[in-house]
């Protein structure tokens, strides 16, 4: 059986410290041909109290797929979504997703001499020293993670640096360490170079969290890649740019 418009399920995963429902104006812009799907994440909202992982997020995702079962989907993953997306293509394959956005994310977050593309200004002892920090000053370090989170200090139009840093600060610090810890384990640079479906890398013009070149690297690497750009965001771009992301989320999907 053909796959209609109207059928065609969209899974949007968000980004560490968040949870699904910040995907809930991006959901209202888009037309009615799209069925989305947006759960919440271990480790965040209604899963707060499930050990966070990439392996038991990328085993959430699974669950929602075979539950609905839901295929031919465009997978979006956003910052440490599109961590979980990658880690379920490698857990389960890829079968389900026709297609996948990945949204201001580098498949690997230290930087070395050899490796310019992860968090800006962060190589592996500079990782350490951020650890070190949400250990010792949970709180302190929210107020960084709200403030990069956009281009402009006091957020984006539909939600502020303050609801960022309100949400962020509903979640268990010790989870939401470990998942750090397990993003900055994580490498999937080989994983891009055989991924099975196409990739829209897209990221923010503006990011304060990862350079351009990061989204670059995706395109260029993954056999059926391309890369867009969202020039007037940060780290955040369906958020700060809501109706240009609506746009390019719709015309990469129709385009699969």
């Amino acid at each position: 059986m053909q796959i209609t418009p109207r059928q065609r399920p969209v899974v949007l995963l968000h980004g560490w410290t968040m949870r699904g429902s910040i995907f809930d104006d991006l959901v209202a812009r888009l037309p009615a041909e799209f069925d989305c799907h947006a759960p919440d994440l271990p480790g965040h909202g209604e899963r707060a109290l499930v050990e966070p992982s990439l392996e038991a997020a990328a085993q959430t995702l699974a669950d929602v797929l075979e539950a609905q079962d839901l295929r031919d989907v465009v997978l979006v993953g956003w910052s440490m979504g599109a961590a979980v997306a990658w880690q379920f293509i490698e857990q389960f394959g890829a079968d389900r997703i026709a297609g996948l956005m990945t949204v201001d994310m580098s498949p690997k977050l230290g930087c070395n001499a050899d490796w310019p593309h992860g968090l800006i200004d962060q190589g592996e002892d500079d990782l350490n020293v951020t650890t070190a920090r949400m250990i010792a000053d949970w709180p302190g370090m929210t107020e960084a993670i709200a403030t990069t989170m956009f281009a402009r200090r006091d957020g984006a139009p539909g939600y502020s640096r303050q609801e960022a840093l309100d949400q962020i600060l509903t979640n268990d610090p010790a989870r939401m360490i470990a998942m750090w810890e397990a993003l900055v384990e994580m490498d999937r640079r080989e994983l891009i170079g055989q991924l099975p479906c196409p990739l829209l890398a897209s990221c923010g013009g503006r990011s304060r969290v990862y350079p351009k070149s990061a989204a670059e690297w995706l395109a260029r690497t993954a056999p059926r890649g391309r890369m867009h750009v969202f020039e007037d965001s940060g780290h955040s771009p369906h958020l700060e740019e809501p109706e240009a992301f609506a746009r390019t989320l719709v015309d990469f999907a129709h385009s699969l």
